[in-house]
Parts: C-alpha cells; structure tokens; sequence
C-alpha cells in the first residue's frame, strides 16, 4: 500500500469514528440541566455566633433539639446531629435531620460559631399488586387466585431547609440554654 492510499485510509477510518460518534451521542438521552441551586449570599441563615466555647455550643444545641423532640444520633464537643419524624397525611411522611457544627472563634476559645443545616426527607406510601393462582391437578384445571399488596415507604424528595425564621428559632432556643447554663454555674 502506497502513502497516499493509507492518508486516504486514515482519513476514512477517523471521518467514520467522528459519524459513529455523532449517530451515538443523537441517540442518547438529552442531559437534564438545572440553574445553580447555591448562591453563596447569606452568611447569617446557617450561622451564629456565640459567646461561649465550642462545646458549650454543641451542648445548648443538643439540649435544644432535644426539648423539640429529636432523637440524638451524634454527639461530640464540635458536632450534634438529630433526627425527628413527622406524618402531616396517612400516606407520606417526613423526616427531618438537624446537624450543627460548633467551631471556635477566637483563640482563647470563649467566642463560638455554629453552623446549623437542617435536611428534609420526603416518603410517600407506594403500593404494588402481586398476583398468583394456585392449580389443583386432582380437580382438574381448577386455579385459585390469590394476591396480596406490598406497601413500602419511598423517598420521594429532599430538600435543605432554607427559612432564616425557621434557624432564627433554633439559635433562640440555643442562646436560652446557653444563658441557663451560665446561670447555673
């Protein structure tokens, strides 16, 4: 084979590649695109500052989220995470996560800062139908059926809690058993 017969060749083989490529990528699913969900704008929402350490933070924390009813799941002198279900309708229910961060402010430590992020978890009920027949040989062809329903709960969505009142509430709640505690000693 000469050189211009295997350029010739070469060129065939990579025009062939890029069509291949093209017909495939036409074939494929179009690419859902969402707009940036994050904006980088509120520095107070998830955020406060304390005038107390660290753990003391995390431990108002816990305490607050405790008088709400969570289920404490993690509890360090630098983290809280809790968790509470709800059932607003008999078919869906809710499951709310709380996780605050507890981190120094100033070097000596008795300024604190906490990060609170609250998570929601969406279920709803979802059924399905199985069906089966029972055949009795000895009565010939004779079927039974018989069906039954699989219920089970499945996440159907999730969203971060975005409500400056909502986390006003909790750094409330935390100052109050912040100023208990320092009442206390």
């Amino acid at each position: 084979m000469n050189l211009s017969c295997k350029r010739y060749s070469a060129t065939l083989g990579l025009v062939g590649f890029i069509s291949l490529s093209g017909l495939l990528a036409g074939c494929a699913s179009p690419v859902k695109s969402f707009a940036s969900q994050e904006e980088f704008s509120s520095t107070v929402t998830y955020s406060r500052l304390f005038d107390a350490s660290a753990a003391q933070t995390c431990e108002a924390s816990r305490r607050a989220l405790l008088s709400q009813g969570y289920i404490i799941s993690s509890a360090r002198e630098d983290m809280v995470e809790g968790r509470k279900s709800f059932q607003p309708e008999p078919e869906s229910h809710l499951q709310m996560e709380i996780r605050v961060v507890c981190a120094p402010d100033t070097p000596d430590g008795k300024v604190s800062l906490g990060f609170v992020t609250a998570l929601q978890d969406v279920y709803a009920l979802k059924k399905s139908n199985n069906s089966a027949s029972l055949g009795v040989g000895a009565l010939g062809s004779v079927s039974l059926p018989f069906s039954s329903s699989n219920d089970a709960m499945v996440k159907v969505g999730s969203r971060t809690i975005s409500s400056d009142a909502f986390y006003d509430r909790f750094f409330d709640l935390v100052r109050r058993y912040l100023v208990a505690d320092e009442a206390s000693n």
